[in-house]
């Protein structure tokens, strides 16, 4: 069901079982964990210096593969806790940037792969939500988290309550994910955005990448914030990527980064 490929610095992961809307089940999500981990091994090697995550078919992904579940004896924490969460902390920590295409739903844990991504370009036809009343389960995969911070709580319970849809484009205005494409550009808009960034300053990147996550999980103040920026830039200076970066505009050309430390 998952597939990994590498061209050109760039790693694709891609949720492979549309006849069922890449719904994951136990298998599906251990095959995606060693995904990401084989592309971590490249990046680490210097071999990946961007990620892209989509789904095959009319969806990205539905969410947790229920079909088969029976709720009398459901283990949903270690699903959730066991499976779920550790995959995300894995995908949020991989070290260079992480493009992720929303279309169709993206629902649950489909989600969740959003919200563990570093950039998510989504179709203007993709449905964002919390479909859940309807089976007496609750959201899941760090959306409270998500929708509570960027609508607020009000928004959140009105979208949990009553199970409506966000379409892609009203997604991205309300501040949820990066840019909104229509359905059949935002692929190649997200691969062309990776291709850039795996020519860029992956160590800048990463530095970034980790001063968010403070600030998301920490809450870091302006000042906090503001002095872990200023340890990230002088651990760079001694990277041969800021080295290149200064000389190349004193010397008025491109850069040619090399994403090594």
């Amino acid at each position: 069901m998952i597939e990994l490929s590498v061209t050109d610095g760039v790693a694709e992961v891609v949720l492979n079982a549309p006849d069922k809307l890449n719904a994951l089940d136990v298998a599906a999500l251990a095959e995606l964990t060693e995904a990401y981990a084989s592309a971590e091994h490249a990046a680490e090697a210097g071999d990946v210096r961007a990620l892209v995550l989509r789904g095959e078919g009319r969806a990205f992904c539905a969410g947790r593969d229920i079909s088969g579940v029976d709720p009398r004896d459901d283990d949903v924490i270690g699903y959730l806790g066991g499976r779920v969460q550790p995959l995300l902390e894995r995908m949020a920590a991989f070290p260079a940037p992480t493009f992720a295409v929303a279309h169709g739903a993206c629902l649950g844990v489909g989600l969740g792969l959003l919200i563990a991504s570093d950039i998510v370009y989504v179709a203007d036809t993709a449905k964002i939500g919390s479909p859940f009343a309807n089976l007496g389960a609750t959201l899941d995969s760090g959306g409270h988290a998500l929708f509570f911070e960027r609508l607020g709580a009000h928004r959140t319970m009105d979208l949990i309550v009553t199970g409506r849809l966000m379409s892609g484009t009203e997604a991205v205005a309300a501040g949820l994910f990066s840019q909104v494409f229509p359905a059949d550009e935002v692929t190649d808009a997200a691969r062309a955005a990776a291709r850039a960034a795996a020519s860029g300053a992956t160590q800048a990147f990463v530095a970034s990448k980790s001063l968010i996550a403070s600030l998301r999980d920490d809450r870091l103040g302006l000042w906090q914030s503001m002095d872990q920026e200023n340890r990230a830039q002088a651990a760079l200076c001694d990277t041969d990527d800021y080295r290149e970066g200064f000389a190349a505009f004193q010397q008025k050309r491109r850069p040619e980064f090399t994403g090594r430390g």
